[in-house]
């Protein structure tokens, strides 16, 4: 696909679930019983669960919870690549020992043992994504900061910068220019993206747990829904034959577009 179109495909993807975030109600609606269970059809767009309430508040809530920390992680990863690559460039030594360092025992971690023992200790009042998100991404930061790094070293390092300097050319347009918006750019990008759909997947995963053990979840208050919800809503018409298929295509459909999402910009800013 061409990188304007990939761009303009994952940007418009972004925009209707930033739209889904922002028009999230608080509460679902009261129960229409006699609903319960209607498809497309009847309840318009997506259909209803077994009270008879519109799943799109469930995908809009679940928006709601997932978009916006998993951008943050994937933000904050982003920015530490870009240092771990600039670093890089610097030419200094020590430098490059501490990020080794940090890197070496921020990779030794278990990620998913640090996410757990981390939710547990946040208080139930403050419960949220955002704070697990952005420690699943400091926990990923170090691989990113290291290719990252890998590829300054590649384009010659603080060499890169001196023959360029030497060129007349300004420091904001080395760094800024040359190496990140250049050079950076595909990796960074790409780490991003990775740790954008790992947060939306650590969010389903924890959120599903939740509800089929009947808990609250570590990843947002029990007045909102998470699109694990529907997905175990519509896995009952696998396993117990329920009329719930169409709450499991649209959670499903929602996971896709996510993941289409980050592919898509991976794929709008690969290296020529």
């Amino acid at each position: 696909m061409p990188r304007t179109a990939a761009g303009a495909a994952a940007l418009v993807t972004l925009v209707l679930l930033l739209v889904l975030a922002a028009t999230a109600p608080d509460h679902l609606t009261d129960a229409r019983r006699e609903l319960a269970f209607a498809g497309p059809g009847d309840v318009a767009p997506f259909g209803a669960d077994q009270l008879g309430r519109s799943l799109l508040q469930y995908a809009q809530q679940g928006a709601s919870v997932v978009v916006g920390p998993s951008l943050a992680a994937a933000g904050f990863v982003g920015v530490l690549s870009i240092a771990g690559g600039l670093l890089r460039c610097v030419g200094d030594q020590r430098v490059d020992a501490v990020i080794q360092v940090l890197a070496e025992v921020l990779g030794a971690l278990p990620r998913m043992v640090v996410i757990l023992v981390s939710a547990m200790l946040i208080p139930s009042t403050s419960r949220g994504l955002l704070p697990l998100a952005l420690i699943w991404a400091l926990l990923a930061a170090p691989g990113a900061m290291d290719e990252a790094a890998a590829v300054a070293e590649r384009l010659g390092g603080a060499r890169f910068v001196e023959a360029l300097r030497a060129h007349g050319f300004s420091w904001s347009r080395v760094f800024l220019y040359h190496i990140v918006a250049l050079n950076l750019r595909p990796v960074v990008v790409r780490q991003a993206s990775e740790v954008l759909l790992q947060v939306t997947f650590l969010e389903l995963g924890l959120s599903y747990l939740a509800v089929q053990d009947s808990q609250s979840s570590f990843t947002h208050p029990d007045s909102l829904k998470s699109w694990a919800d529907l997905l175990y809503m519509g896995y009952t018409s696998i396993g117990l034959d329920m009329p719930t298929g169409h709450a499991l295509a649209l959670g499903l459909g929602l996971v896709a577009a996510v993941t289409l999402m980050a592919k898509l910009t991976t794929s709008a800013v690969r290296a020529r």
